[in-house]
């Protein structure tokens, strides 16, 4: 079930419009705080994606992940750390 709803998310380009569908309208995130946390060896999405979105996104903090890619233990440490942190 997964890989049909990830392909279909896919097939629609994540129901974004144009390939910079987040990128033109974060003007509607810029003062909501987030944190964003990506694997620098995900092959699926390249680091330099994130790095965009959290320059148009002033109340976002970045953290790469060096060594792991779409998972693994520090990422989701880190993802753990980050809800800790947004829930207060």
């Amino acid at each position: 079930m997964f890989a049909t709803l990830v392909t279909h998310e896919w097939a629609n380009d994540g129901f974004l419009r144009g390939p910079d569908g987040i990128l033109v309208r974060m003007d509607r995130l810029r003062k909501i705080p987030g944190i964003l946390i990506h694997g620098r060896r995900d092959i699926s999405g390249p680091a330099v994606t994130v790095w965009r979105l959290h320059r148009l996104w002033p109340e976002s903090r970045l953290h790469i992940v060096e060594g792991e890619g779409h998972g693994g233990p520090e990422l989701s440490a880190r993802m753990r750390e980050a809800t800790d942190a947004l829930a207060g």
